[in-house]
């Protein structure tokens, strides 16, 4: 079956809701019935899939009466918990299936009642009484319609064929079905890792939430501007009725006679019937302002406050006070926004000009504000009930897409990839078909990635042939490097390093010289009585001298500090901590030579006799390793004469 297919499983969904609602406003019965085909989808295919029926079924509902767009969100978060429910086995069996009965009706009685409440409501308390008084009923009317749409549901889940099933739960990967191993791993992966699903996830949540933000941010803007605007131009009117009916002329006989003044009382009369007529309205006065104050010429009482006598000065009020100069030169004035122990009022000043231009007062207007804040309380819950809904489906379309087209083709080569074995020629093989296996076709970059792997793989294997044919010769040749290696860097007769040996140590210690690393000393051996040996009792038996010779300098140096550099010459080169212990050494080996020429029962050719000398290096005096060797040579021959002068043979 094709994706084709499934996504008209989907509509069938929606249609189910549309007819299910279509029935109970025929019928005009106190249920809902638009949520059997939500729960059906969710609970067979997912929440991606149950969202998108739910978002689409209340925005076709909407087209009818816009506020049905306001229970998305609702509806949205019953697919979400069917969802979850479904995942957890309750619709497995008709006795979990109560389990959730309860759930929803809580989750969409409250949510139901909230938004109808705000809705149909301009105040904000008088929302929160009717939710009160209304909540229980609510609760027994939703636990009916949740009840039967979950029956409805759960019966088309039973009718459903299983590979209908297993096909929705493949709905929109781009890769085959994976192994159940394959499965259990990669979901498995952790969301609170810094992983590629969980940035993805943290970035889609985040421009989501920045966009439903941004567009709510701006409609709450534009509403309040519009509604504050709205309020300006209703006092603006009001204000400039009163205007009209004040006589510019008589203003000086109002503020010194006061209400005996002709006219004054029938003006005053219209003048309430101005405030009158707007609720909201609750200040309306009329002042002559100058240097040295308001002078009152009209102040309308009110229920709490009386009204200030005509021809009374009065402070001008604080918020004034940047007007001060254009309010006495009788210029207009902005409106102005105050929210103080009087409320929070809209404040109208209007200017009265005579027939020569001059103003000879103020007619303003305080407009209370208050009902804008319940408009703008309601308007905000109308906004969040709107966008959280379109956010969740934004966000659950996205996070859908994210997890079919990246999270899991990346997850699921980087397992491969992460498992291939190399050991043996069927476990590569193995190994091939299970990348072969993914065959994802994603049609972008994963897919191209997850080729190129294949190719990658493919190659890898071809060569490893040839690289294990290769192993072999390489084998054979580092071991004959290695013998000639030895060959050419020991003495063939002693078995220690020889002279081309030496030569290449004595080039790196030059090199720890000059970046200051250097360390250490150099021991020349020379053997004695060489020649008397090889001419008395020949030479076989002169090798045999000149490798005892060599044992006992190996066994106080340390066979790997020996040299043999000479034909009766042998160097021992000692670095690091050794050069502390170099005197103890050379004393040890002349202790060892003492005891060895005392020993009687010994032939001349199992003793052994060589001058020693011993040289550290001394960075502020040595400029190379050679410096060092001549003044242990120096050494050795000064030992070697001592040695001589004290032979009594």
């Amino acid at each position: 079956m094709s994706d084709g297919k499934l996504i008209l499983i989907c509509l069938a969904g929606l249609i189910l809701n549309l007819v299910g609602s279509l029935v109970a406003e025929s019928l005009n019965l106190p249920v809902y019935l638009d949520t059997s085909g939500t729960i059906f989808i969710a609970a067979l295919g997912g929440y991606a899939p149950g969202i998108a029926v739910a978002f689409f079924t209340n925005l076709i509902k909407s087209l009818a009466e816009p506020s049905e767009m306001y229970f998305c969100s609702v509806n949205i978060l019953v697919a979400i918990l069917t969802s979850f429910f479904a995942r957890k086995g309750y619709f497995d069996n008709f006795g979990k299936l109560l389990i959730i009965i309860p759930t929803l009706t809580f989750l969409t009685g409250t949510l139901d009642l909230l938004i109808t409440d705000f809705l149909n409501s301009t105040n904000f308390t008088q929302s929160v009484n009717e939710f009160e008084s209304g909540y229980t009923k609510n609760l027994f009317i939703e636990c009916f319609d949740k009840t039967f749409s979950l029956f409805v549901a759960f019966a088309l889940l039973k009718l459903t064929p299983p590979q209908i099933k297993k096909l929705f739960g493949e709905l929109g990967q781009k890769q085959a079905p994976l192994s159940e191993e394959m499965k259990s791993v990669v979901s498995q992966q952790s969301y609170f890792s810094l992983s590629l699903r969980t940035k993805t996830l943290v970035v889609l949540m985040l421009s989501s939430l920045f966009l439903s933000f941004s567009i709510a941010l701006i409609s709450y803007l534009l509403f309040k501007d519009a509604a504050v605007e709205e309020r300006i131009k209703t006092v603006d009117g009001m204000v400039t009725v009163a205007v009209s009916t004040i006589n510019p002329n008589r203003v000086d006989d109002f503020i010194k006679f006061g209400r005996t003044a002709p006219g004054y009382k029938e003006t005053e009369e219209k003048l309430y019937s101005i405030k009158n007529s707007s609720f909201d309205a609750k200040f309306l006065y009329v002042y002559r302002i100058s240097e040295d104050g308001c002078r009152v010429v009209f102040d309308l009482s009110t229920g709490t406050f009386e009204g200030d006598k005509p021809g009374q000065v009065v402070e001008l009020e604080e918020n004034l006070l940047p007007y001060q100069n254009d309010l006495i030169a009788g210029r207009p004035v902005p409106p102005i926004i105050t929210d103080d122990e009087y409320g929070y009022l809209l404040t109208l000043y209007k200017p009265v000009y005579d027939e020569a231009g001059k103003c000879q007062c103020y007619v303003a207007v305080d407009f209370s504000m208050e009902p804008l804040v319940e408009y703008t309380h309601i308007f905000v819950i109308k906004l969040l009930a709107l966008f959280v809904g379109c956010f969740i489906f934004i966000f659950a379309i996205g996070l859908a897409f994210v997890e079919n087209n990246i999270i899991l083709p990346v997850n699921t080569i980087a397992y491969c990839a992460r498992n291939f074995s190399y050991d043996s020629v069927a476990a590569r093989e193995k190994n091939i078909e299970s990348i072969k296996s993914l065959k994802i076709k994603t049609g972008d970059e994963i897919e191209n990635l997850y080729r190129s792997l294949l190719r990658m793989t493919e190659n890898v294997l071809r060569y490893l042939e040839h690289l294990q044919r290769a192993k072999t010769q390489v084998a054979d040749m580092r071991v004959k490097v290695f013998v000639m290696d030895e060959i050419a860097h020991k003495d063939a007769l002693t078995g220690v390093k020889n002279k081309t040996a030496y030569t290449e140590d004595i080039a790196e210690l030059n090199k720890k010289i000059l970046t200051g690393d250097a360390k250490f000393c150099i021991v020349m051996v020379d053997v004695n009585y060489l020649k008397r040996v090889n001419d008395t009792y020949g030479h076989e038996l002169g090798n045999t001298y000149l490798k005892n010779a060599c044992r006992l300098t190996c066994a106080v140096f340390g066979t790997e500090n020996v040299y043999r550099i000479g034909g009766d010459e042998f160097v021992v080169i000692l670095e690091d901590d050794k050069v502390s212990l170099s005197k103890y050494f050379v004393a040890q080996f002349k202790s060892e030579m003492e005891h060895k020429l005392s020993n009687e029962s010994l032939a001349l050719w199992e003793k052994v006799s060589a001058a020693v000398g011993l040289a550290v290096y001394e960075p502020d005096k040595d400029k190379n390793a050679d410096e060092v060797f001549k003044r242990a040579d120096k050494e050795m021959y000064e030992n070697k004469l001592a040695m001589k002068a004290a032979r009594t043979d």
